[in-house]
């Protein structure tokens, strides 16, 4: 069986580029906490919305789909899941929320982990959900032609159970170690997690909530307010790769944990990044919310929809920014491109000048 040593790896992470990637989180979370303290009734809109695309685009990795009405309608509990996806929809809503809300109160470790996935399938009717795997599984992908490629051999059925114990137990020896920085041993938990793949299904989406489990955990709940998964689907080619690179020899303890690390973090960073732009949008002092909505088309680069203008400013009623999108764009200051449901708009960067 493998042997889970983080210390050994943890020092050949220590690159001038993963250690910037470090320093930029670090510097963040300070700002993250004093934007929280003072604004926290404005910030929790953007709580409801990361919840949103966190539970969508988790979701839409696995190939788990339903219309966005319903969707939304689902994550609010506004309606019981009718689908086999849907009752999947909801499981995952429900063990966000269980994690948003009490994740100093739960551990990494096995007994929980199991309990997690067995809520990710309550709605289900499935028995998989809460067991470790009765049968070994391989990471494959199938071409348009059929022909499946096996990327990865993950840990036999037999042996999985003693792993994560063994896992979970070096990690929170890790843990304990001041010099060891929880943001370098997340990502490596997380790819040894996948490495196992310790269930027959539902990997996937467990590896996510226990990201944003152990980032919470650690202080950095950045996650509550942009969705890391979304930022996750939207690079997925980019994570499957990373996790690749990291897998190879991982079975003999030689893997470079670096790939998946370096992803990892500048997910993170991007999250970071995101948060603050939009809380500096909602919490400006002394800007009408016309004004913020022309500075939050000012601050985009190429062009922005209705849509993604709402989300920025979750507080700001509908009829309000449209108003104040006919005004910009009346005034020559704004730039509206397409029409109807592809209509995007653009800051006239030549009248600036």
């Amino acid at each position: 069986m493998r042997n889970y040593d983080f210390e050994k790896s943890y020092k050949a992470l220590l690159s001038p580029d993963i250690v910037a990637l470090l320093a930029q989180i670090h510097e963040y979370k300070g700002e993250q906490s004093r934007f929280a303290e003072a604004k926290a009734d404005t910030l929790s809109q953007l709580v409801e919305i990361a919840k949103i695309q966190s539970t969508e685009a988790s979701n839409k990795i696995e190939g788990i789909y339903t219309s966005d009405e319903r969707l939304k309608k689902i994550v609010l509990d506004k309606t019981m899941p009718r689908t086999r996806s849907e009752k999947e929809i909801a499981g995952y809503r429900d063990v966000l929320a269980t994690i948003h809300e009490n994740y100093d109160y739960i551990p990494p470790r096995p007994p929980v982990i199991l309990q997690l996935h067995r809520d990710l399938y309550k709605y289900s009717g499935m028995s998989i959900g809460g067991s470790y795997k009765n049968s070994d599984n391989v990471i494959a992908e199938v071409d348009a032609a059929g022909h499946k490629t096996v990327h990865f051999q993950p840990v036999p059925a037999w042996e999985t159970a003693e792993a994560m114990e063994h896992l979970c137990a070096a990690f929170a020896a890790a843990l304990q170690n001041a010099e060891m920085d929880p943001l370098l041993l997340i990502p490596m938990f997380i790819l040894d997690f996948l490495c196992i793949h310790p269930f027959n299904d539902g990997n996937g989406r467990m590896s996510r909530l226990l990201t944003l489990l152990l980032l919470y955990r650690a202080g950095y709940t950045v996650g509550r307010y942009i969705s890391i998964e979304k930022l996750i689907e939207q690079s997925k080619e980019t994570y499957y790769e990373a996790l690749q690179q990291s897998s190879q020899n991982w079975h003999e303890g030689a893997n470079d944990y670096a790939p998946f690390v370096r992803y990892l973090l500048g997910i993170v960073v991007a999250a970071c990044r995101e948060f603050s732009a939009r809380a500096q949008v909602l919490i400006t002092s002394g800007y009408s919310k016309p004004e913020r909505v022309r500075e939050v088309i000012k601050e985009t680069l190429g062009r922005i929809t209705k849509a993604e203008i709402l989300q920025k400013c979750p507080d700001i009623a509908q009829v309000t920014v449209q108003r104040a999108l006919n005004e910009l764009v009346k005034s020559g200051k704004v730039i509206k491109i397409g029409g109807g449901r592809y209509t995007a708009y653009t800051w006239n960067r030549e009248a600036d000048v």
